[in-house]
């Protein structure tokens, strides 16, 4: 596992893309700060830099470095929520422009999940997450489930978790408001 961070930070450092497992699905990952890490990761995915992608960071207390003003309903959910949820922030800040959605607004979630939390952990920066296909497909729920037009426009795929033979589901999503009011998107 610590040879797949190691070798995965670098190539995040360098402006690359990676394939990796998180707490939920799948996901291709770079440098949330590096605009041109993520105008690639919109190109593999086929997808139009109008819809934003959520990262992941493996503390709370990193929250406030990339949201101007965390609301205090999102503590309470992060910390009892027993399943992985992304929260939907305003005033998103300290990110590449292109991840953060026309309204100012950022996915994120705390990941739980041995492997990406420490990949994030090392890495110091936040970590794009987007589900492992091309926009409009099925979300791969394993690794044997991604296509190989993604396997092969990454810069690295980790091997760690591979093997990993249970069928994962996306997040619960919502978004919250600065006078704290909740909207689900995604149970």
């Amino acid at each position: 596992m610590q040879e797949d961070i190691k070798k995965a930070c670098e190539i995040m450092r360098n402006g690359g893309i990676i394939l990796y497992p998180t707490d939920t699905i799948w996901g291709i990952g770079c440098d949330a700060t590096n605009e041109e890490a993520v105008q690639r990761v919109y190109e593999l995915k086929q997808r139009s830099d109008s819809k934003s992608m959520l990262v992941l960071l493996d503390n709370p207390a990193k929250l406030q470095t990339y949201v101007q003003e965390v609301p205090d309903i999102a503590w309470d959910l992060i910390e009892l929520t027993d399943k992985p949820l992304t929260i939907i922030y305003e005033g998103a800040k300290n990110l590449a422009t292109n991840l953060v959605a026309a309204d100012g607004t950022i996915g994120i979630r705390i990941t739980g999940e041995v492997f990406s939390r420490e990949l994030c952990r090392q890495f110091r920066k936040p970590i794009v997450s987007t589900s492992a296909n091309v926009s409009g497909a099925p979300a791969p729920g394993r690794f044997s489930q991604i296509g190989a037009e993604i396997k092969n426009g990454v810069d690295y795929v980790v091997t760690y978790g591979q093997k990993e033979q249970r069928e994962a589901k996306p997040s619960g999503i919502v978004k919250l408001g600065k006078d704290g009011t909740i909207q689900i998107i995604r149970k």
